[in-house]
C-alpha cells in the first residue's frame, strides 16, 4: 500500500487544527481541497479516519495512522533542520519556545539584542505554559526553549539560566499590605489566591512550596495569564504570588505591594530546554551563546516602593 503524503499532510492538519478550514488556512489551499483529500485518503485506506461528529478526533485507525505520520514529518523536519545548518547565519529561522512569563518579561531584550546582530534572520516566538512548550520542543515545532517550570523528560535536556524570585503581591490597600513586617503565611488560609492555570510552571512551583510549608489559601481562583492576575490584583481582588520580573515594574510604580512571608521565600529556576542529541541550527546555537553571555544565573532583584 503506497499512502500520497500531500493527502497525509491534510489528514494531520485537520486533527492538529481541529477541523477543515483552520486546517485549510495552514496549508494555504481551499476548505473543499482538504475535505476532498481527506475523503480520498480515506477511500485509498478503505476506512474512516475521523469521527466528524466529535471534534474532528480520530478514529481508532486514524490514530494508529497520525502516530506514524507525526514521526515522518518529525523526521522530514529534522533533515530540513539539518540542511539549514549548513547554511550558516546568513539566512534562516529562529523557532524559540518560551512559557509565558519568560517570553513577556524576560526574553525581550535578549531577543532584540540577537535581531540587531543578525537581521536577516526570522524569529519566530511561540509563548505558552511550560508543558505545551515542552510538547512543541520534542514535535520539533521550535529549536530551543526557555521555561520557568520544571520538566522532567528523558528526551529534553534542561539546563538552569537564571534564578527567579517569586513574591505575594497585594494591592497597596488590601489588608495583608498594611502590615508591618513579614506576615504568617497561614494568614493565606483565609484570603482569595489568584494561581495560573493547570500546566503552568509558575502555578506549579507555588503550589509546591505552599505545600511544603503546610499552607493552604482559603480560595483558589485559576487565570490564564499573568498580567490578569496583576491587573484583578491590584483592583483588591486577592492575593498572588508571582515572578518578581513580572511585577516590578507595577511595583515601582505603586500599583502592587510586595508582601514578604515569614520563613516561606519562593524562587524557582528558569531553565533553558533543547532536545537530549539534537544537533541545534546555527541561529539556535547563536541564540543560546548570547543567552548564557546575557545572564548566566543572574537573579532578579526585588524593588521595594
Amino acid at each position: 500500500m503506497s499512502i500520497n503524503l500531500h493527502l497525509l499532510r491534510m489528514f494531520v492538519a485537520v486533527v492538529e487544527h481541529g477541523g477543515f478550514s483552520p486546517a485549510a488556512l495552514t496549508l494555504n489551499v481551499s476548505q473543499s481541497a482538504v475535505s476532498k483529500g481527506v475523503k480520498e485518503l480515506e477511500g485509498q485506506l478503505g476506512g474512516s479516519l475521523l469521527e466528524r461528529r466529535a471534534g474532528m478526533r480520530p478514529t481508532e485507525t486514524g490514530a494508529v495512522l497520525l502516530r506514524h505520520a507525526q514521526r515522518l514529518f518529525a523526521a522530514e523536519r529534522s533533515a530540513e533542520e539539518e540542511l539549514r545548518a549548513l547554511q550558516g547565519l546568513t539566512q534562516g529561522e529562529l523557532r524559540l519556545g518560551a512559557s509565558t512569563t519568560v517570553a513577556t518579561y524576560m526574553l525581550p531584550p535578549l531577543l532584540g539584542a540577537f535581531h540587531a546582530a543578525h537581521p536577516q534572520i526570522r524569529i519566530r516566538l511561540t509563548s505558552e505554559n511550560t508543558r505545551q512548550i515542552a510538547d512543541r520542543l520534542l514535535a520539533r515545532e521550535v529549536d530551543i526553549a526557555v521555561v520557568e517550570g520544571p520538566v522532567d523528560d528523558p528526551e529534553i535536556d534542561a539546563n538552569a539560566w537564571r534564578i527567579d524570585d517569586m513574591a505575594l503581591i497585594a494591592a497597596p490597600g488590601h489588608p495583608l499590605a498594611a502590615q508591618i513586617g513579614p506576615i504568617d503565611p497561614v494568614a493565606l488560609a483565609k484570603m482569595t489566591l489568584l494561581v495560573r492555570e493547570p500546566g503552568s510552571g509558575t502555578r506549579e512551583v507555588v503550589a509546591a512550596a505552599l505545600e511544603q510549608a503546610g499552607v493552604h489559601p482559603g480560595e483558589t481562583i485559576e487565570i490564564g495569564s499573568t498580567e490578569a492576575i496583576k491587573q484583578l490584583v491590584a483592583s483588591g481582588f486577592g492575593v498572588a504570588i508571582v515572578s518578581l520580573a513580572a511585577s516590578q515594574d507595577q511595583i515601582a510604580l505603586g500599583a502592587l505591594k510586595p508582601v514578604e512571608m515569614a520563613g516561606l521565600a519562593i524562587s524557582r529556576p528558569i531553565h533553558r530546554l533543547r532536545v537530549t542529541g539534537r544537533p541545534l541550527a546555527p541561529a539556535a546555537a547563536e541564540f543560546e551563546r548570547m543567552l548564557y553571555g546575557e545572564a548566566p544565573l543572574t537573579r532578579t532583584r526585588r524593588t521595594n516602593r
